[in-house]
């Protein structure tokens, strides 16, 4: 077991890797909660792989890892995790996203109990025609549901604004056609291959110490997954944006919109952490509450509180996405490409860099503050190569320069899309 610690922050965590081949991180804390994440490194992006051995590659029905996070809590028995966990006081959920799927729990008492229910129910799944027609309905439903959910289209728009060919514009959950391609047979071999242990991670925080932790583990994982070598593909993706602008009517009040500026992911894990440093400083100089740009469009009245910017990366993806509501979204739109072209020629001052890197500084502690935030930052971090307790350091250590540079490189108005949900006439 190896103790990971940043002395200045005073913070640590414990790793080791399983005989099984899962890899466990434990944040010790004493707060009352115990937060709990066991999560594999597949998500809706993962749609054509090849396995080694294999002459083709495997192509999967778009929304197939969103239908099997649903499938993987029914029980051969007919009942639910859900229920497994209500023995013992704990409050399950889980989600798909992009680039991972997270099956997670959190509770007050009995955490060794509900890290059981956690582990086996995740290791053992039951896919039958049967349960797999009956949840194809179910989804079904679920997916016409979002379609008519604003925060949701408006999202997704930008994105098939941004990209031209990435899945990442591919709706998480499919398409009802989409999901009614999934078969049982799919579902098995999607499972074996991505529900390997050596791509999975589990991530605690609360008052549980790793002997625990290590008991369950032997007792629920009790023999290595066979090695499987997969190699995942994705499209070429151009530099330019598929197109500036999308409008789609829905039922909203006022219009509502997302702002895409597409960015070029760093490969190397000591390129993310400064990218992602440098991109958070320059969208706190941007679009903070307290940044002039921010106060000029307020008093102009062309944003609300509901305003704000944020990067997101995964994979080979990055971007940058500002969100909000207004009645004027193309003046929103155009004000920010004359504000980056002005901040080309007239750049922000040193002071105000280092009041943002404060900032930014004093924001990333707050992921410390409860068990929740820990494991949700570190767990997106750890799967691009990334360690929660480096981070501080790289803010910390982040330039001038390299920040100015970053803007000049990347926040270029060509590379900006907009996506606006209006009111239906």
């Amino acid at each position: 077991m190896e103790t990971r610690e940043n002395k200045r922050l005073g913070e640590k965590y414990y790793y080791t890797k399983h005989k099984s081949g899962l890899d466990i991180y434990l944040f010790p804390k004493s707060f009352t909660t115990t937060y709990a994440v066991f999560a594999t490194k597949y998500g809706s992006i993962d749609r054509v792989f090849r396995v080694e051995g294999e002459a083709e590659d495997t192509v999967i029905p778009d929304g197939l890892a969103h239908f099997m996070e649903h499938k993987l809590f029914e029980n051969e028995d007919g009942t639910d995790a859900f229920s497994r966990y209500a023995k013992f006081g704990g409050s399950a959920n889980a989600y798909t996203s992009f680039e991972k799927t997270a099956y997670l729990f959190y509770a007050t008492d009995n955490v060794k109990e509900n890290l059981e229910v956690l582990l086996d129910f995740v290791r053992h799944p039951y896919f039958t025609k049967e349960t797999v027609d009956k949840e194809q309905g179910i989804i079904g439903q679920e997916i016409k549901m979002y379609d008519d959910l604003p925060s949701w289209k408006v999202y997704f728009n930008m994105l098939s604004a941004l990209y031209q060919n990435h899945p990442v514009k591919i709706d998480i959950a499919g398409t009802v056609d989409s999901i009614a391609e999934i078969t049982p047979e799919i579902l098995h071999k999607t499972y074996k291959c991505f529900y390997n242990l050596s791509n999975m991670v589990l991530c605690i925080s609360g008052n549980i110490d790793m002997e625990t932790v290590l008991s369950v583990a032997d007792k629920i994982l009790t023999s290595p997954d066979e090695e499987i070598k997969i190699e995942r593909k994705y499209p070429s993706e151009p530099d330019e944006i598929a197109e500036e602008k999308i409008t789609q009517a829905l039922d909203v009040a006022i219009p509502l919109y997302n702002i895409g500026l597409k960015l070029k992911h760093p490969e190397t894990s000591e390129g993310k952490y400064k990218f992602f440093v440098e991109n958070n400083i320059l969208l706190t100089l941007l679009f903070d509450e307290s940044s002039d740009f921010y106060g000029k469009l307020y008093d102009e009245g062309l944003i609300n509180g509901k305003f704000g910017a944020n990067y997101e990366a995964f994979r080979d993806v990055a971007l940058v996405c500002i969100g909000g509501s207004g009645e004027d979204p193309d003046a929103v739109f155009n004000s920010i490409k004359e504000e980056f072209e002005k901040r080309r020629k007239n750049f922000f001052t040193e002071e105000e860099f280092e009041r943002a890197k404060k900032a930014l500084y004093a924001a990333q502690l707050s992921c410390f503050d409860g068990t929740e935030q820990i494991v949700s930052t570190f767990l997106s971090l750890i799967f691009e190569g990334m360690d929660l307790l480096e981070l501080t350091d790289y803010i910390a250590n982040a330039s001038y320069e390299d920040v100015k540079r970053c803007f000049e490189e990347n926040y270029r108005t060509d590379k900006m899309a907009i996506s606006v949900i209006v009111p239906r006439q």
